[in-house]
């Protein structure tokens, strides 16, 4: 795919700077649909002058989508949210944006569509972001079925939401919650691994059409991931249980704050694991033999958060 070109829709996100970098040490020249090109700067040094092209893309209005596609050999969506906020509905960006993307990409022709989506994406799901997700996934099929469809299990890496998130509460609170008993299972998958997968997917035309489920080495319990993050901060709190019904109504206020700790749906979609098919092919029928497991990399990310940040604590305390 040396020097054709691919449209990375949000490519200034977590995933899609990861994946950019790849794509641009092939030779690759890339057009990087964000919503805010000036503050994608960071993408163009990932490659040579003028390899890497961000472009102003709002996927709730189809012109713009069209304008990134213009000439494009192939397509990569990566756009999700993970609440809603203002006009950034799950429907609008999940569901509509993606039917948009895929019939966007049929009109012009390109030659291969990958849309990542989310494990847990079920139209009968307990949580709005769940049904957004299958709904998004039924609409790419719909216009472009020859897509290929990837559902990764929580991704982490330096720039996560997750481990980062928890990781920063254990600096201040006494105890981490432990929502519903904290027996939700989850699979979680290294950024590269998942960048991998995308790249993987590309380079087989036999993977079109088809459904993969990501996840990493291992599972993991809810309560299992939090004992890690204090493991890696190491930090001594609580692991506190918190009911559901408790956590619906302290979520219903943390989801007012300008950057919600918690939301409803959130709570909705901690009630279902979290970990891939054994019915659907995985990371493995990529050719990702030995993903990467959380205990490799956490440690590179998370001493930011201990009181003597990379320095030994037996040492610097």
């Amino acid at each position: 795919m040396a020097g054709e070109l691919i449209t990375v829709f949000g490519g200034s996100g977590f995933i899609g700077r990861h994946l950019i970098r790849r794509l641009a040490k092939r030779g690759i020249r890339v057009r990087a649909g964000v919503r805010e090109p000036n503050l994608a700067g960071f993408l163009k040094p990932m490659g040579d002058v003028g390899q890497i092209e961000p472009v102003q893309v709002n996927i709730r209005y189809p012109s713009t989508i069209a304008r990134a596609l213009k000439g494009a050999d192939y397509a990569i969506n990566l756009v999700g949210i993970l609440n809603e906020s203002g006009p950034q509905k799950f429907d609008a960006v999940h569901h509509a944006g993606v039917g948009a993307i895929a019939r966007a990409a049929r009109a012009e022709g390109v030659k291969r569509l990958i849309h990542v989506s989310a494990i847990g994406a079920d139209p009968d799901s307990p949580s709005k972001y769940g049904r957004s997700k299958a709904a998004g996934e039924a609409a790419c099929r719909e216009e472009f079925p020859e897509a290929t469809i990837l559902r990764p299990s929580l991704v982490f890496g330096p720039e996560d939401d997750f481990f980062n998130r928890f990781a920063a509460l254990a600096r201040f609170l006494p105890a981490l919650p432990l929502i519903g008993g904290g027996e939700t299972r989850f699979q979680p998958v290294y950024v590269g691994d998942v960048a991998d997968a995308i790249l993987a997917a590309l380079d087989d035309p036999a993977t079109a059409g088809a459904i993969y489920e990501l996840g990493g080495p291992r599972i993991y319990s809810f309560r299992e991931l939090m004992a890690l993050v204090l493991q890696e901060t190491e930090r001594r709190r609580l692991l506190l249980p918190v009911p559901v019904f408790a956590a619906r109504i302290q979520a219903a206020f943390l989801q007012l704050l300008p950057k919600p700790l918690l939301t409803v749906d959130q709570v909705n979609q901690l009630q279902i694991d979290n970990v891939p098919a054994d019915d659907l092919p995985g990371l493995a029928d990529l050719g990702i033999a030995n993903p990467t497991s959380a205990e490799v990399i956490l440690p590179s990310y998370l001493h930011r958060y201990r009181r003597t940040g990379q320095f030994d604590s037996r040492k610097y305390a």
